[in-house]
């Protein structure tokens, strides 16, 4: 069965060498959302790599573009930057960056290397001063008739007559986002930067002329986008369904490097939203998880899967609850264990996608390690390496570590009380509600765990035994194993969370609540 990597690089002249690209304009602390982009392409560039065909992975910083909305908290002191390009507003108070751009980007950049994506960097800064657009810039102006018909025609967009799609930076004001530019004669343009241009920012209102070349302005988003295909020499890159719609910004850009330059544009991959909890994040108004804060918790390999097994034009919406953390982490197991059985399967093209390791390795269920994270007087790792039944291989102690991790930040950021595993130190309250067969299922099964192996495998087959002689459901059984240790109705494997504990405190336990009920 094909994987989606598959059937987008059956569409790719694999005879040469691939271009991919993506950007960010970090205006904001990066959200989570923006991940998405970055490891579809980097799920392309394995797949390209894996193949044997040559590849290289762009990826931009939108640093030209103006600070157009107020980053979350920080309202008051970029108001007066408000229409700079990124590169030139100085980073918030106490950072150590250079600019805003830098200072967002950067930790960005740091989870990139923490999912191991690789990525060759570039800020659009750099393109524009070193005068690498320079000649298409050229190109562009001189179509300035061109881009006003593909705009009309393709996005309904109206622009008035001898407009030219390019924005100065004010030699006064320093605005990249409050002028209008016409007049182009091969040299300079005519600018004007205009008060009430825009809703966001405030022009100053001069006027003369100026080179569009080295840096002195940028190109609007959609002929920049035609800009970096044609310069960069781009063959594929995906985009957000934001995008990609039927006469949005793609289209626009598409017709603009047919027309302009005579090229063909890159081959497209779009994508839906990464949600979290069923909501769309945005960076400049501090809207949703950060990437960071998703990379933290979560192990490369996990979060890799997370976002790489879904193919682009599905939604991806994880929400930090316990059953979805679970399942997230069986589902990656699952994986694992089918890569191991079958390494050409899909599972086996995912799994090489994901992780770097040998799929081979032990590993506890995520459900048991959240829970003995929260069983007092438990040592967690010797547990675990009784469980396996032999000592773990240092790969296996840094994978079960990445997990104590991952259930603890989620215990501490996002359980709430009624989420987590309590050990009542005396029998619940609720434990008088429940029926009488499970009251004897309890006082059945204490007798028969006096002589079991104190493993999770017998006391597990000890409780399912107990329950077909009692004559009750299994999940009625559990359910009253839960309320008078956890005074709640479901949670791990019971069996294995019981032989973690002390055999004569669970008999006791077990014996007392029969009385209780």
């Amino acid at each position: 069965m094909a994987f989606w990597t598959d059937e987008i690089l059956a569409a790719a002249d694999l005879t040469q060498p691939q271009v991919l690209n993506d950007s960010k304009t970090p205006s904001g602390r990066v959200h989570v959302g923006a991940l998405r982009g970055v490891l579809i392409h980097d799920a392309i560039r394995r797949a390209l790599a894996d193949r044997g065909a040559a590849n290289t992975f762009l990826y931009g910083v939108d640093d030209y573009d103006p600070l157009d909305e107020l980053p979350a908290g920080l309202e008051d002191f970029y108001r007066p930057h408000l229409g700079e390009p990124l590169c030139n507003v100085p980073a918030p108070p106490g950072s150590g960056a250079g600019d805003i751009a830098d200072h967002f980007i950067g930790e960005f950049f740091d989870v990139f290397r923490d999912l191991r994506v690789e990525a060759s960097t570039y800020r659009m800064r750099d393109v524009y001063r070193s005068g690498r657009f320079d000649e298409a810039i050229d190109r562009i102006l001189r179509a300035g008739e061109v881009v006003r018909e593909i705009y009309l025609r393709v996005s309904g967009s109206e622009r008035p007559p001898g407009w030219l799609p390019f924005q100065v930076i004010c030699p006064v004001c320093g605005k990249v986002g409050t002028n209008v530019v016409s007049e182009y004669d091969g040299e300079t343009v005519a600018f004007e930067c205009k008060p009430h241009l825009v809703t966001w920012a405030q022009g100053c209102g001069s006027t003369g002329r100026v080179s569009p070349f080295s840096g002195n302005g940028k190109l609007p988003w959609k002929l920049e986008w035609t800009a970096k295909w044609a310069v960069l020499g781009v063959t594929i890159e995906g985009a957000g369904k934001d995008h990609t719609a039927r006469g949005g910004s793609r289209d626009v850009a598409v017709a603009c490097l047919k027309r302009i330059f005579g090229l063909e544009p890159p081959l497209n991959v779009p994508y839906e939203w990464f949600l979290v909890g069923g909501a769309k994040m945005s960076s400049s108004r501090g809207l949703g998880v950060s990437a960071r804060e998703m990379a933290d918790p979560l192990p490369a390999d996990v979060l890799r899967f997370l976002l790489m097994r879904t193919r682009p034009r599905s939604t991806v919406d994880f929400e930090p609850t316990e059953d979805a953390l679970v399942k997230l982490f069986s589902d990656f197991d699952k994986c694992r264990t089918e890569a191991v059985r079958a390494p050409d399967s899909t599972f086996g093209k995912i799994y090489r996608l994901v992780s770097d390791d040998p799929p081979g390795y032990w590993a506890p269920p995520m459900a048991l390690v959240i829970a003995l994270e929260q069983l007092p007087h438990v040592d967690v790792d010797a547990k675990l390496v009784a469980l396996k039944g032999s000592e773990l291989t240092p790969d296996e102690r840094r994978h079960l570590a990445e997990r104590r991790h991952a259930a603890r930040d989620w215990l501490d950021h996002f359980a709430g009380p009624e989420d987590k595993l309590v050990l009542w130190p005396d029998v619940p309250p609720d434990a008088r509600n429940l029926t009488a067969a499970q009251s004897r299922f309890l006082g059945d099964l204490a007798e028969r765990l006096a002589t079991v192996e104190w493993v999770p495998e017998a006391v597990q087959d000890a409780i399912f035994t107990t329950a077909r002689d009692v004559g009750i459901e299994p999940r009625a059984a559990f359910e009253a194993i839960y309320r008078v240790f956890f005074a709640r109705a479901s949670g791990p494997r019971a069996g294995s969370v019981l032989s973690f504990l002390d055999r004569d405190f669970v008999r006791d336990r077990l014996k007392a609540a029969r009385d209780a009920a």
